[in-house]
């Protein structure tokens, strides 16, 4: 699970900012949404929502924690050897040129980790990972440029993962290319990080053999030939459920483009009276391809305990659907294996209690905003210290917290 992510210069995030997802001390006892977790002493929360006015910075978190997951996949293999770093630093003032810092503590099998690097366009400038097997900190190796300091508890080729390491290329990443057992699973905490509706020129369309569209998208091929996995019956009960008319769904091969692979079309059958019939996906409305397409990574995060990023959760949704979603991770029943959602909207309804009990604790909302210098700030609700009693959607859109545009005279408009 995810414990805190930390980031610095990157895009509008100009000065280090933090995102925890520790439990304060709030609430009742009894509330389930806090879990314990196996190698720390505080509990941690499933979910944990982004609110802030256009471009305040609130999808650059999210991209500053899909940056660093790319980089753990993909330096090692996929960026080129003389191209440098894709980094984005923050674009004003003397920043462009100082090294962007990423770093991450989370948990994996009751131990706990703190990894970080910091790059700036050219190279790896630094690297580090950290652990904590039963609750005392062990260096398992430290980099500075190329020069590594391996921990005398870190087994493996660590020589030879060196040897090929790239300047600017991460270690993690190229250990895991060359099966380094111990650091695997660090690997694969990465691996499990799934984003949606983040637009990037980064690398992710590398990753996956089928296009987006196609039907489950993550696992395509392993759900196309297993038909009967869970999760395929769970998506077709959440579209049905949806309330969109649709009973089933299916994806067909079509053809084979210029390289040999199979291009796929995603059929979803209607209901209307007695007859069925089959349409493409991009017939559908917005809101149905926006559901189809983000509950694979929803299922996907929910069923191996991952951590999902899903920027504008309320993109083209009905507002009980994002509650839907929300609710799902919230709830230690449908959330077994403790997933984890960082979102960012726009939709108040989450902060009241229009659509029933309020789904969100006062520790799981943030807000995002911007200083005169273009650099935008990340801090909690909690900062502010609500009453457990306060309407908390009032008080944000009367500008109580922060992060709402500031409007100015738009009298104009009705004139």
């Amino acid at each position: 699970m995810l414990i805190e992510f930390r980031v610095e210069n990157h895009r509008s995030l100009r000065d280090e900012q933090s995102l925890t997802l520790e439990a304060a001390p709030i609430g009742e006892a009894s509330d389930p949404r806090p879990r314990s977790a196996l190698g720390h002493d505080k509990k941690l929360l499933p979910a944990a929502v982004i609110y802030g006015a256009n471009a305040s910075g609130k999808s650059n978190v999210l991209d500053a924690l899909a940056f660093m997951r790319d980089a753990v996949i993909f330096s090692h293999r996929m960026w080129e050897p003389e191209g440098g770093t894709p980094r984005t630093a923050f674009a004003w003032g003397g920043r462009r040129n100082e090294p962007s810092l990423f770093e991450v503590t989370f948990l994996v099998a009751g131990t706990k980790y703190v990894y970080g690097f910091t790059v700036d366009d050219e190279a790896v400038q630094e690297e580090w990972l950290f652990a904590w097997p039963n609750n005392r900190k062990q260096v398992w190796f430290e980099r500075e440029g190329d020069q590594f300091q391996f921990g005398e508890h870190l087994a493996g080729p660590n020589d030879v993962v060196e040897e090929v390491t790239r300047s600017n290329a991460l270690f993690l990443s190229a250990a895991a290319q060359h099966g380094h057992k111990q650091l695997m699973p660090i690997f694969m905490w990465f691996d499990g990080i799934t984003s949606v509706n983040l637009q990037s020129r980064r690398h992710s369309m590398l990753r996956w053999s089928f296009p987006s569209e196609a039907i489950f998208s993550y696992d395509n091929k392993q759900l196309l030939l297993f038909p009967e996995l869970d999760r395929t019956t769970r998506i077709r009960q959440l579209l049905k459920a949806a309330d969109f008319g649709i009973v089933d769904v299916k994806s067909v091969e079509i053809e084979k483009d210029y390289l040999g692979r199979t291009q796929w079309r995603t059929l979803l059958q209607h209901q209307a009276g007695d007859e069925n019939s089959w349409l493409d996906l991009e017939e559908e409305s917005a809101g149905t391809k926006t559901l189809f397409r983000m509950s694979p990574s929803v299922f996907r995060a929910l069923e191996f305990g991952g951590l999902l990023l899903i920027d504008e959760l309320e993109s083209s949704l009905h507002p009980l659907l994002g509650l839907a979603i929300l609710k799902m991770f919230n709830c230690p029943q449908t959330n077994p294996n403790n997933a984890q959602i960082v979102f960012t909207t726009h939709d108040t309804n989450l902060l009241g209690a229009t659509l029933g009990e309020p789904p969100l604790r006062r520790d799981q909302i943030w807000f995002t905003e911007k200083d005169n210098e273009g650099a935008s700030k990340l801090y909690p609700l909690t900062d502010y210290k609500p009453r457990k009693s306060e309407n908390l959607e009032r008080g944000y859109l009367q500008g109580r917290y922060g992060a709402i545009p500031f409007l100015g005279d738009i009298a104009w408009i009705t004139e």
